[in-house]
């Protein structure tokens, strides 16, 4: 039996159950799920499980195109994201002055760090995406 078939059966199965606890969280009516939640967790598992089987299938074959492909290029790539990653830590603010929280606790300085780390890589790659659109459409256009 081939994989494709084995996935399709799979698939079946994971959508009959996806099916009928949708009917039991739907005959249980909303206000029965809103106190107890009953009839959810089965629902949750099945997504669960869908999740899980596409996470392994695409590191599989994330791991499979690397080793068929040209790796070098891969690691540089890595290495060059990496490092924007670290200068963008390097380079961001840990200041907590004007940062409530939805639920009024303080940020700590490390959260904040981070935070300004993430909109530094942002900002970094957003450049760095619009640039190579830019110098793609003028090399395109002296060709």
């Amino acid at each position: 039996m081939g994989l494709h078939k084995i996935l399709k059966i799979v698939a079946l199965l994971l959508s009959v159950a996806g099916i009928i606890f949708l009917a039991m969280i739907i005959s249980k009516g909303d206000d029965a799920v809103r106190a107890t939640g009953a009839g959810v967790d089965g629902f949750l598992y099945v997504a669960y499980i869908i999740f899980a089987l596409v996470l392994l299938f695409v590191l599989v074959f994330v791991l499979k195109g690397l080793a068929a492909g040209n790796i070098k290029k891969t690691l540089i790539s890595v290495g060059l994201f990496l490092a924007i990653v670290v200068v963008s830590y390097v380079m961001a603010s840990s200041d907590v002055t004007g940062l409530p929280l939805v639920d009024g606790a303080p940020i700590s300085e490390s959260g904040s760090k981070w935070v300004s780390t993430g909109l530094n890589v942002f900002t970094v790659m957003a450049v760095l995406a619009v640039a190579a659109m830019v110098f793609s459409g003028i090399k395109k256009v002296t060709k």
